[in-house]
């Protein structure tokens, strides 16, 4: 599996993309992220889904994308670009695949800005090679392990927040999904876009380096629930610390009774 988040921004956007690889017991490392950059246009790709069927549809858009130079106008034009990649390694690949039980599972998450476009924007592409736009509404999609880390990024993201918070955010959104699912792991490679300025900004993560933050938010977790407003939950407490047997007084009840045991055995 993969863990790959994208996240739009009013400054900017925001890329993290894991680089584990399971291929049957074997785990290797391979980064799932690309970047182009020319004048006048800065993306990024990331994908996740069957390996072979990543690279081949990435090889394929980087040769057509060396040949229509006028998709470089707009970014989505080099969304349908990749998205006709994709619908062609289906034809190509899928057929096979099922033959063995695999599914052609490629998604990608294609985000920047080229000469023509207003803003920088993202977009997420299905397996079907049709896509949709990564908005306001939600600034931030994943694509692959989905779950343990879209609750963070649901309660706290806003588009109107700075990419160093965001990016703190997404740190956070990949370390709840590292320790739940053993197929996600660093090394992490970081994309940073800032609004209007045509350069991507790459940087990889290992482990020792963010370890600090682990157990900085574990550690904040603990005391935060330590320190949540209970009333609601110490009325229910008072009742059980009532009933005979539990409790302060059921403790001091349970001693006695273990003592008179002892004394008469």
């Amino acid at each position: 599996m993969t863990f790959c988040l994208g996240m739009n921004l009013d400054e900017g956007l925001v890329g993290i993309s894991d680089t584990r690889v399971l291929a049957g017991r074997e785990s290797t490392m391979a980064k799932k992220s690309a970047t182009y950059q020319g004048p006048g246009f800065s993306f990024f790709i990331m994908n996740s889904g069957l390996r072979s069927i990543r690279d081949k549809a990435l090889l394929y858009f980087e040769d057509a994308f060396a040949k229509q130079t006028t998709v470089r106008e707009r970014l989505f034009k080099v969304v349908d670009l990749f998205g006709a990649q994709v619908r062609r390694v289906a034809a190509e690949d899928g057929p096979v695949l099922k033959e063995v039980d695999l599914s052609f599972n490629i998604h990608a998450l294609i985000g920047g800005q080229m000469i023509s476009d207003s803003r920088h924007r993202l977009y997420l592409v299905y397996p079907e090679g049709n896509w949709v736009e990564v908005g306001q509404d939600t600034p931030y999609q994943i694509i692959g392990n989905s779950g343990f880390g879209k609750p963070i990024l649901e309660r706290t993201l806003r588009h109107t927040d700075p990419l160093l918070y965001a990016f703190k955010l997404g740190i956070l959104a990949f370390d709840a999904t590292r320790l739940c699912a053993a197929d996600v792991d660093f090394p992490i490679d970081l994309l940073l876009y800032t609004r209007g300025s045509y350069q991507m900004i790459e940087h990889r993560y290992a482990r020792e380096e963010l370890a600090q933050i682990s157990k900085w938010w574990q550690d904040r977790m603990r005391t935060a629930v330590d320190e949540l407003p209970s009333p609601w939950v110490e009325a229910a407490f008072r009742k059980l610390d009532a009933q005979p047997g539990t409790g302060a007084r059921g403790e001091r009840r349970v001693e006695g009774l273990e003592a008179e045991r002892l004394v008469s055995g």
